[in-house]
């Protein structure tokens, strides 16, 4: 079991920056991949970015690639990522998620149905 809590959301103007947090507890934290998802109203849930265990290789979305950065620290159990150059478009709830497998391609870190555990959730809001 892996327990997993967002945090860093909030309100914040177009250019702008925010820094999300997903603190894990549980499982070792180094035996799991993390990906970041979000939704926004009336969306379907969507891949954001993620990086494997070790951080040795990380994934983007096309939409945020050269703006959001995804990292992890297993000394503090927790995958950041840092989000720049904000758009409205990036409003949007994002979660973070922990898949236990491995996967050798890229392809599979972008599903959501391959994350075992998931986080509650934490709001973004970029205004125009």
């Amino acid at each position: 079991q892996v327990q997993l809590v967002e945090s860093g959301g909030g309100l914040v103007q177009a250019g702008g920056s925010l820094r999300l947090s997903c603190a894990a507890s549980g499982r070792t934290f180094s035996s799991v991949a993390v990906g970041w998802f979000r939704q926004a109203p009336g969306k379907e849930r969507e891949f954001v970015a993620a990086i494997t265990r070790s951080g040795g290789n990380l994934y983007y979305a096309d939409s945020v690639k050269g703006r959001f950065t995804i990292s992890r620290d297993n000394a503090k159990n927790t995958v950041y990522l840092q989000m720049n150059s904000l758009k409205p478009e990036d409003t949007a709830v994002y979660y973070c998620a922990a898949a236990p497998q491995y996967y050798g391609s890229s392809y599979y870190y972008t599903l959501s149905q391959k994350y075992d555990y998931w986080g509650q959730g934490t709001q973004v809001t970029v205004s125009s």
